[in-house]
């Protein structure tokens, strides 16, 4: 019996050395492509990016996980079409968009004019035209209170016009655009905006950028590894993966090895019944 409980004893002190002084085998990129570190450039394909963040945060299991971001700032073309008879709004003001003709141009904006705030800002006037059979007046009364109506086509100021041509170029939205086209139903607008794109990475992720496919590694919590050697990362979680599971082993061997000295330490006391 003690020579078994020996032989367990021994095999579980080697399973145990070996667990204790195995050590896991990690990622290494070889000559990786980019090799940077938070908010510096890097070119991937035919586009620069900047490392935009690299964090260290707690996933669902407790363990804590580094990612990044990369963005990069492109140019790309609005458009927008007025059509006939719409209204805008340009300079804070109102125009209805007039194109003339089956083969215009050009077009052109008329004031809309807010007759209701022109009314309610003349003390001498009703706050509301009048409508008689032949038109629309303004009631206006004059300082020794005599009533007059005039047409509102005298009364009201002429609109503003503002005609612009194919090619021309005009102040909208904070942004300065070009008119690109004009037919009878409408005019198009064309101008340049600046967008970003976010790439989001995961530790040792793949991602696809352009044509090429990179694999993305952080060695630590401020550093950022991306290489397209995909089939030598590969290998290397195929290896981590081959040592986890032999010391997983190991550790069973060493739970199993100390529960059978024990067991037969203890079957070695048990008085015989004969």
């Amino acid at each position: 019996m003690a020579v078994f409980v020996a032989l367990f004893l021994a095999v579980a002190g080697v399973a145990g050395a070996l667990t204790a002084t195995a050590e896991s085998p990690e990622i290494a990129l070889e000559n990786p492509e980019i090799d940077a570190s938070q908010n510096d450039s890097i070119e991937v394909g035919d586009e620069t990016y900047v490392v935009a963040g690299i964090s260290e945060s707690e996933n669902d299991d407790g363990q804590m996980v580094i990612s990044g971001t990369l963005e990069r700032e492109f140019t790309a073309e609005t458009s927008e079409t007025w059509a006939n008879e719409s209204t805008v709004s340009v300079d804070d003001r109102e125009w209805r968009v007039e194109i003339a003709g089956e083969n215009a141009s050009e077009f052109t904006l008329v004031e809309v004019l807010d007759r209701q705030a022109i009314l309610e800002a003349d003390d001498d006037a009703e706050n509301e035209t009048v409508t008689l059979e032949d038109g629309e007046y303004v009631a206006v009364t004059d300082e020794n209170g005599d009533r007059t109506l005039v047409p509102v086509d005298e009364y009201f100021p002429a609109p503003e016009e503002r005609s612009y041509a194919t090619g021309e170029t005009l102040e909208y939205d904070g942004q300065t655009v070009t008119i690109d086209d004009v037919t009878a139903d409408g005019a198009v607008l064309v101008w340049e905006t600046t967008e970003t794109e976010t790439v989001e990475l995961a530790q040792q992720s793949t991602v696809t950028i352009g044509d090429t496919e990179y694999v993305a590694h952080f060695p630590d919590a401020s550093t950022l590894r991306m290489s397209t050697d995909i089939e030598a990362y590969e290998a290397q979680v195929t290896e981590i993966e081959r040592f986890n599971q032999y010391n997983s082993g190991l550790s069973r061997v060493l739970v199993l090895s100390v529960l059978s000295s024990i067991m037969l330490a203890g079957m070695a006391f048990i008085p015989s019944r004969y």
